[in-house]
């Protein structure tokens, strides 16, 4: 099935990309280092890429479930909500699981801070699911770090969104992809994407990609 969407995004781990695919334009490319507080980890590196489209992952703290039920998703868009009001983006595709949630996001032109955006989503949600804080004023919602990678190319897009949207069914969550109420499956199969039987069986070309 054709994606009737193109993304124009290269990996930026590399100076070029794989067989047959655009070298990463480096003049686009801003690579930042940031370091736990508190801990004696060594630097870890995030990728930015004004207007990239990426593949995230975030988890609860603890794998806590703390985004099961409707008043927690509820809470969860409205920070979406709010953030994207101020700083926009494009939710591709999005799946929330109890202790965990997978979306693909793309960044407006010349725009390549999604730091910032899951800083201010994560507080905002983290406010309404627990007042407490701990030693360093954090409230333990979420773990620190989260999961992301710089979608390449259209193969990479659409394998990424097998993968999210397949992983509600891979957990044992529910027995069809169309059934689990908190993803975009249905308005990835209104707009042409996805057949509406989609995941009867796991996705064949997913070998290698571990997200969690």
């Amino acid at each position: 099935m054709t994606v009737p969407r193109r993304v124009d995004k290269r990996s930026a781990s590399t100076g070029s990309g794989r067989r047959g695919e655009a070298p990463v334009d480096a003049a686009r490319v801003n690579i930042i280092q940031t370091q736990e507080a508190g801990t004696s980890m060594s630097n870890y590196r995030r990728v930015l890429i004004p207007g990239g489209t990426y593949f995230f992952t975030l988890v609860t703290w603890h794998r806590q479930p703390l985004l099961a039920g409707e008043e927690r998703v509820g809470h969860l868009r409205e920070a979406f909500r709010h953030v994207k009001g101020q700083r926009p983006f494009t939710i591709d595709a999005i799946a929330i699981l109890p202790d965990h949630l997978h979306c693909v996001v793309t960044l407006p032109p010349g725009d390549a801070d999604y730091p910032g955006r899951w800083r201010e989503i994560k507080k905002r949600f983290s406010a309404q699911v627990d007042t407490s804080t701990n030693r360093r004023n954090e409230r333990p919602v979420w773990q620190r770090r989260y999961y992301e990678h710089a979608i390449r190319d259209e193969a990479d897009w659409r394998r990424h969104l097998d993968y999210l949207f397949y992983n509600p069914v891979k957990h044992g969550l529910t027995g069809r992809v169309a059934d689990w109420p908190w993803s975009s499956f249905l308005r990835a199969v209104e707009r042409g994407w996805y057949p509406a039987d989609w995941g009867t069986q796991a996705p064949g070309d997913l070998q290698g990609v571990e997200c969690e």
